[in-house]
């Protein structure tokens, strides 16, 4: 029986989780649910300077919120070092790897030998692969290097990129301990998947170059190499690199932007990977579909056009209930959530769960939904925007006050019950029914836009909604 799918996400604690790195960790999700193993979270936190605690909590969130969360505790990097020192002593031992006492001036001038001469900058690590350590210089500090292969060629077999091949004779003899005994990153990595029983590494192509010279460790331990995918980087949609311009920003933006998880992982899972030409993909069918030959090649690009047609079906496609949470939870997130914040949460939940059905057929973020929410718990009287103004002020306020008496009148405060008064009004008045609606609309929300102007009244209530119509009759 094969061995069981581990991926890795191993994002570096130096900023946020930023949208190319949640789609690696997407990815690294998705093949592993697809495959009936699991995804595991290491912190590379080696560079102490630049690490932060608050950075690892934004990463950690970030996946959580896309509901990507890791299927153990997270892992640190930085409090492997013993381990990953203990893994280079042994391939001393082993012969793959020996004490370097070059200096940096004395690498610096073997490099520039070697372009004289017209070698790989390679030989110039290699001036103690032989020597007995005994020559060493007193009072030099010594690093660790590996001793990679002289001849042949190191292949990468990928999943995405095909076989990959790397001259040995360019590969040098790369530094697996700094002289003040910290491990270097090409090391760390092969040592904790090694440890964390990784079987696919699922990474940007930036790492290919790095992917050569990884495979000469696993390879030196007489380790296992894992299967190897390099996805294509994300671009911007002129080409260029992606850049915050583009869309290079930390997943709590999107949320901030109103984007739904849901919606950004089907846009994030296009990115460079397709099935045939579905667009709308749930989590599900992602699971049941995701393999890594249909990721491409080529580097995909940022479209914010499409992944806000994507939110707003997505909003769409929410039941009610779920919507009015996730504007609930977004309170403190979304620039318009303080208009959620009511004295009586429970009387909020209740107006949004009634406004809902038409509030999401107009939106394609939570904040435009929290937006066209407005209306419910603006006071009166009701600040006008410029064109609900102006449908008053011409002819508006005459019909509003027309049908004021008319609802006051009636006694069912329904949906039918009030788009018939308004029906039979715009017939006695020989006026289409917009020309009656949109003075209604103008002067229950202050705007020209919201959804249907009947459900309107029946959300709003019979007291608000005739207080705020008599605000505006004329």
């Amino acid at each position: 029986m094969a061995d069981a799918v581990v991926t890795r996400f191993a994002p570096s604690p130096t900023g946020f989780l930023h949208i190319g790195g949640a789609r690696t960790a997407l990815f690294n999700w998705l093949y592993a649910r697809a495959k009936g193993g699991k995804m595991l979270l290491r912190i590379e936190d080696t560079d102490r300077a630049r690490s932060t605690e608050p950075a690892v909590q934004a990463i950690i969130e970030g996946l959580d919120w896309l509901g990507l969360s890791a299927d153990e505790p997270p892992v640190s990097q930085f409090e492997r070092a013993p381990r990953h020192r203990e893994v280079v002593e042994e391939m001393i031992a082993r012969g793959s790897a020996y004490r370097c006492y070059t200096t940096q001036a004395e690498l610096e001038e073997l490099r520039e030998k070697a372009r004289a001469d017209k070698q790989p900058p390679s030989v110039a690590t290699r001036l103690w692969r032989d020597r007995d350590p005994a020559e060493a210089p007193e009072g030099v500090p010594a690093v660790v290097r590996l001793r990679a292969p002289l001849e042949g060629e190191t292949i990468v077999r990928d999943e995405v990129q095909g076989d990959v091949r790397f001259a040995n004779k360019d590969l040098d003899d790369l530094v697996l301990l700094r002289s003040d005994g910290s491990p270097t990153y090409m090391l760390a990595v092969v040592v904790d998947d090694h440890d964390m029983g990784v079987t696919h590494i699922i990474r940007g192509d930036d790492h290919l170059t790095n992917a050569g010279r990884q495979t000469l460790i696993y390879k030196a331990m007489g380790w296992d190499v894992p299967v190897m995918a390099h996805i294509p980087l994300i671009h911007g949609p002129d080409g260029a690199k992606l850049s915050k311009r583009h869309g290079a920003l930390g997943v709590e933006a999107y949320r901030e932007m109103g984007y739904l998880p849901v919606a950004l992982r089907n846009y994030l899972v296009k990115l460079g990977w397709a099935h045939g030409d579905d667009e709308i993909i749930s989590p599900e069918q992602m699971i049941a579909w995701f393999d890594l030959p249909q990721i491409n090649k080529g580097a995909a690009r940022f479209d914010f056009k499409k992944l806000e047609a994507i939110n707003g079906h997505w909003i769409r496609a929410s039941s009610d209930a779920d919507l009015v949470e996730m504007l609930m939870d977004s309170r403190d997130v979304l620039p318009n959530g303080a208009i959620l914040n009511s004295a009586d949460e429970a009387t909020t939940r209740s107006q949004l769960t009634a406004a809902m059905p038409g509030l999401k057929e107009r939106a394609k973020t939570l904040i435009e939904l929290a937006d066209g929410a407005a209306f419910l718990f603006a006071k009166r009287p009701l600040p006008l925007e410029e064109k609900a103004e102006t449908i008053l002020a011409e002819g508006g306020r005459k019909v509003v006050a027309d049908l004021l008496p008319l609802f006051e009148a009636t006694e069912s405060w329904t949906v039918e019950a009030l788009e018939e008064i308004v029906r039979d009004y715009a017939t006695r008045s020989e006026i289409k029914l917009g020309k009656a609606a949109q003075p209604l609309r103008a002067a229950l929300t202050g705007r020209s836009t919201s959804p249907g102007v009947f459900d309107v009244l029946a959300v709003l209530g019979r007291e608000e909604s005739l207080a705020r119509l008599k605000d505006q009759a004329g």
